[in-house]
This record gives C-alpha cells, structure tokens and sequence, in this order.
C-alpha cells in the first residue's frame, strides 16, 4: 500500500466529441445488424463519427483547448503532452507533437503512448511520475481516437461496437490528500492477436494485397477479449484499490472503459460495487477505445455526478493485451 499522500491530481477535465451522430438504425443500412442485435449484445445505441477530414490530432487539440480554458491555463503553460492514441495520424512524427502545434504548446515535451483502451490511465501514471520526479506542474493527458478510420465497415461484430472522440485532463502536483492514490497495470503480449491490425506496421507494411485484403483493421476474437476483459479489469480494480486502502465497498462512482454493457456489469458485480454507482455512457458514444474513461469523467463532473471528496475507481482493458486501475481521491 502506498503512502497516503497523494502525489498527483487531475485538477480540470474536457472532452470532444464530433457532431455527427450514427445510431444503429444507419448501421442497419451498412450491414446485416438490427439495433436489436446491437442493443443485446452491446447496450451501444448510437455513437459519433468523426468527418474524413477531421483528424486524431484536431480532436485531440479541442479536447486541449477545453480542458486548458476550465483550468485558466495557457499553451505556453503546459511542460508536457501525453497523448494516448490507436490512431495515430500519421507513423511518423507522433501525434501528441501535432497537438503541440495546433494548441500553440511551445514550451512542451509530446510524446504518445500506444496502450490503446488501456492507455488514458497508462498516461494518468507516467504523468504521475514526471510530477513526482520534479520535472513537470503542469501535464496535459490526451486521449484522441479515430476509431472510424481502422474498423472494418463489413464485419457487423466490430464496426457496431466503436465511436470516435476526445478527452484531456490537467494533471498537477496534489498538495493535500486529493489525487491519485492507487494503481495497477498490466499486459500479457501472448494474446496480442486476440485484437490487433495484422498489417500497416514495419512488419507487414501497407501493399495494395493487404489493403485489399482489409490486413490493414481491427481483427477481434470477441468470445474471447470479453473473457479476457472481464477478468483482467477485475483483478486490476482488485490490486488498485488494495495499493489505495481501500476495498470495493469504500467505492463512491466506478468509472469503466466504456466497451459494452456486459463487460461493464460484470466488471461491477465481480468488484463488488453496485450499478447505481457506475457511471454508464457507453449507449451514446460506443467504444472509444482510450478516450472512454477522460469522457465519462468530464460529463461526470458536468452533470454533478462525481464530487469533491469521493472515491472513484477507474479501470479499462486492451489490445496488447493491457489493462489497468486508477483509484482517485477526488
């Protein structure tokens, strides 16, 4: 168990979302799917799709411009970028240094992190760190997702499931007992081809052949990322909370990556915390891979929901396969 001086908080959450909303009836005329099938399966009943033109780093940077106007923060006044993205614009530079131009961040360091659904906590942690080090105040945690641009638009078992969007936090140095005070990380490369793309990458460059192929999206063995997930995000909530103090009783709102209903209700009832205290948009918004969890806590905080003094335990799972838990004093 950790010390119970907290040494980082999230001081300012925002979000993006892109206005364009898709509901499973529009999908109904893209593939063979009901929104009954989805609804059942999933609890998704519509999400938002980014323009074709709009990118990862646009959102990312209207996320920025959010979350630095609630905070009363310039550009100029951020040390460091931790950008948490599976769709990076481009191979080559990183995103996050994208979102270092377009938000006017001179004075930055920008790099992303690929821990995919897992990766907003991954960088809440290496935030954490470079505050605890003494090399940055003031941190800015991204998590953009464009996942339109990799899913496959044939395959009915994947396309239903995902959104796009954007969320950011502040992450500064906590001066009392608010802050992160519990976490938990993990990964297993055994069963990365449980989700993953199998082409684009030095490995299997893009050829027309892969393309064509559709090597290039998301692949996903569903029966088993959920058997996975469950448990995963189980046992990261579990260890979190013990590095907290804390035990699943003691939780005031959970906060899950928002993949479906039923990894979402089972993560609840094997923690022990019940649904009245979860927080749930995965119905509006899909799967937004690592943006889910800095949404949901912007729209907690909006609508009332998560207030000062709670204890709030999130937790996500991933490709990689990665997970992790973030128990935060608020």
């Amino acid at each position: 168990m950790r010390s119970d001086t907290p040494l980082a908080k999230i001081t300012s959450t925002g979000r993006f979302l892109p206005p364009q909303v898709t509901t499973n009836a529009d999908l109904e005329a893209l593939v063979n799917t009901t929104d009954e099938w989805i609804t059942g399966r999933t609890g998704i009943k519509e999400r938002r799709l980014a323009e074709e033109n709009m990118s990862t780093a646009q959102m990312g940077a209207s996320a920025s411009f959010d979350v630095m106007a609630k905070a009363n923060l310039g550009p100029n006044d951020i040390d460091l970028i931790i950008l948490s993205t599976a769709t990076p614009d481009r191979l080559l530079p990183s995103t996050a240094c994208d979102i270092q131009a377009l938000i006017g961040a001179n004075n930055a360091v920008a790099f992303d992190i690929g821990g995919a659904c897992s990766g907003f906590l991954y960088g809440l942690s290496t935030a954490e760190g470079y505050i605890a080090a003494g090399r940055a105040d003031n941190v800015l945690v991204v998590a953009s997702e464009k996942m339109s641009s990799i899913v496959d638009w044939t395959d009915r078992s994947t396309c239903v499931l995902f959104g796009d969007g954007a969320g950011a936090c502040i992450v500064q140095k906590s001066e009392g007992r608010k802050g992160i005070i519990g976490t938990h990380h993990g990964s297993d490369g055994k069963l990365a081809e449980l989700l993953y793309r199998p082409a684009g990458g030095s490995l299997i460059p893009s050829t027309p052949e892969s393309m064509k192929a559709g090597d290039h999206l998301v692949k996903m063995a569903g029966k088993e990322v959920y058997k996975h997930a469950v448990r995963s995000m189980t046992e990261a909530s579990q260890k979190a909370l013990e590095d907290a103090g804390l035990l699943g009783e003691d939780v005031d709102l959970l906060i899950p990556h928002q993949a479906n209903m039923r990894i979402i209700e089972s993560t609840a009832r094997h923690a022990g915390i019940p649904m009245d205290k979860v927080f749930v948009n995965v119905d509006r918004y899909g799967n937004m891979s690592s943006a889910t969890i800095p949404v949901a806590l912007d729209e907690a905080l909006e609508q009332g929901i998560l207030q000062e003094g709670m204890n709030v335990l999130t937790v996500a799972f991933g490709a990689g396969l990665t997970w992790g838990a973030v128990v935060i004093r608020w």
